[in-house]
């Protein structure tokens, strides 16, 4: 699988490969190791390979430094996890976070996970958080903060953090786009 893979060009876009096992997601894991710079999500059979770029490390670091100094200026305590592989067989899912954290205390999985979101793909990234009991996720794209929080059943997008919620959102964001603006000038 790895000289197949080697032959593949560096992707822009995400790959979907479907009809996966667990077994054949954990190969194609493996055989993926020696190419950094990607990331794989993986829902109920269908996988996605994902390019890992300077963009979205650029944007990944700024939001994690603006929400650390938040956290920190507000003395709550938080542990961070960084971009772990989360997931299980049993749960049908694994994502690959950019950023995540437990608030409070460590978990078996994270409170907050934080998403750059530069290719979109086959896989629900939000089901499988949801089977993972992650209470919030927050997804950059496009100069935007969308926040998942979890209710019930399901994520409900809405404005503001429910496990922040004195975080200044538009505040945050619009620092994140003028520092972006800056570095491109």
């Amino acid at each position: 699988m790895t000289a197949q893979l080697a032959q593949l060009p560096q992707p822009k876009l995400a790959r979907v490969i479907h009809n996966l096992t667990w077994e054949q997601l954990e190969e194609l894991d493996q055989s993926l190791a020696d190419f950094p710079g990607v990331k794989l999500a993986y829902l109920d059979g269908i996988a996605e390979i994902m390019p890992v770029g300077q963009d979205r490390e650029d944007f990944k670091s700024m939001l994690v430094r603006l929400l650390e100094a938040y956290l920190d200026e507000n003395n709550i305590r938080f542990y961070k996890r960084g971009s772990p592989t989360l997931g299980e067989k049993a749960l049908g899912a694994r994502n690959e976070p950019d950023e995540s954290y437990n608030l409070d205390s460590p978990k078996l999985y994270p409170d907050l996970v934080i998403e750059v979101v530069v290719s979109r793909g086959g896989v629900d990234k939000l089901e499988g958080y949801r089977r993972m009991g992650v209470r919030e996720v927050w997804r950059w794209e496009d100069g935007v903060l969308e926040i998942y929080c979890l209710g019930t059943a399901t994520y409900e997008k809405g404005t503001q953090s429910q496990l922040l919620p004195d975080f200044p959102v538009s505040l945050f964001c619009r620092y994140v786009v003028y520092y972006s603006c800056r570095q491109d000038s």
